[in-house]
């Protein structure tokens, strides 16, 4: 059981003994996370079916494929809109039931990692075999990349298939309690069944990013016929909704990014307290932080597209004055903050 330690000067502060509860009550974080990241899901499929029904309402109006009811050659219901809509939903959903199937060993390639043996390393096998136990999940599959970095990651769509992969400086660099605290962490993902979400997420990510390209790339070298071949007039109202495609287009990519660097940021914070509930011994993850962001930089199999599976960010680490917006980490310091506030009786 881990209790909260309260600072002096929050004394009976209604508002800061609330906040801090919040941080150490590992199934209320859980549950309040997982209902956060399911609408932050929700928003991506409903960016993806507005992107559609842009896409199918445009075509109908310029193939002048206009319903014989409507009484307004652009303000009109679109079938042909809520087709693409449905398509794009359906695609997204999809594409990402296959990328649930597939994920785990596409991410491993991505990362060039190998499978560890027992004589390879047999103490990481031996922390992983502990921390599985304490979790209450089957031993996952350990993988080894090469590489004197000093960083982490777990993949796998479900507790039963997870994978944990570290570097070859994570281990020859980190103490048994540091390693401990670390593999705690990445177990806290699979617990938490972070990875599938953040896998969904991803995949939606890369359709709408995909899409929202194909659709300039095609205005940039089809061109727009000019004008619309409707023979109802009103040209200008046929402009502003071609408009309001391309600025949906351009905009719809970086909100989803945006979506998930939300979702990356709040899966670290519940990963670092589940490791604490793990282990019972916050100060191993502290110190494992406070050197990986130390020594934090790229190396081969790290990539923008990976970035935020990782126990810390490889190519930048993000100071409390970065952008909240763009961050796909938390602070180190705000989560080693947090971190002092958890105890293990």
């Amino acid at each position: 059981m881990c209790g909260t330690l309260l600072k002096p000067e929050a004394g009976n502060n209604p508002r800061i003994q609330k906040k801090l509860l919040r941080r150490t009550d590992f199934l209320a974080a859980a549950r309040a996370n997982q209902a956060r990241t399911r609408r932050l899901v929700a928003i991506l499929l409903l960016i993806a079916c507005a992107l559609g029904y842009l896409v199918g309402w445009n075509l109908q109006m310029w193939t002048n494929h206009l319903p014989a009811e409507a009484m307004h050659p652009v303000w009109f219901i679109s079938s042909w809109g809520v087709l693409g809509g449905l398509l794009l939903t359906a695609v997204s959903t999809a594409w990402t039931m296959v990328a649930f199937r597939m994920g785990d060993r596409i991410v491993m390639r991505m990362t060039g990692a190998h499978e560890a043996s027992l004589t390879e390393a047999r103490q990481l096998h031996n922390v992983v075999e502990e921390m599985a136990l304490a979790a209450g999940i089957p031993k996952p599959k350990i993988y080894i990349i090469d590489t004197d970095a000093m960083n982490a990651f777990a993949t796998g769509m479900q507790p039963s298939r997870a994978a944990l992969g570290v570097t070859r400086g994570l281990l020859e660099n980190l103490s048994r309690d540091e390693l401990q605290g670390v593999i705690g962490h990445e177990m806290g993902h699979v617990v938490n069944w972070d990875i599938r979400y953040a896998t969904a997420v991803s995949v939606l990510v890369g359709l709408i990013i995909l899409v929202s390209d194909g659709i300039l790339r095609t205005l940039r070298f089809g061109g727009t016929g000019g004008r619309s071949r409707s023979g109802r007039g009103d040209g200008g109202a046929a402009v502003i909704l071609f408009i309001i495609m391309i600025v949906f287009a351009i905009l719809a990519p970086l909100v989803a990014r945006l979506v998930q660097m939300a979702v990356s940021r709040q899966r670290e914070f519940l990963a670092d307290a589940t490791s604490v509930r793990l282990t019972r011994n916050p100060h191993g993850l502290i110190s494992a932080l406070e050197k990986l962001g130390a020594a934090a930089k790229p190396f081969d199999g790290a990539s923008r597209a990976t970035q935020h599976l990782f126990i810390v960010n490889p190519f930048r680490n993000f100071s409390e004055k970065a952008s909240a917006l763009m961050s796909t980490h938390p602070p180190l310091h705000s989560r080693i903050q947090r971190l002092l506030n958890l105890g293990a009786e």
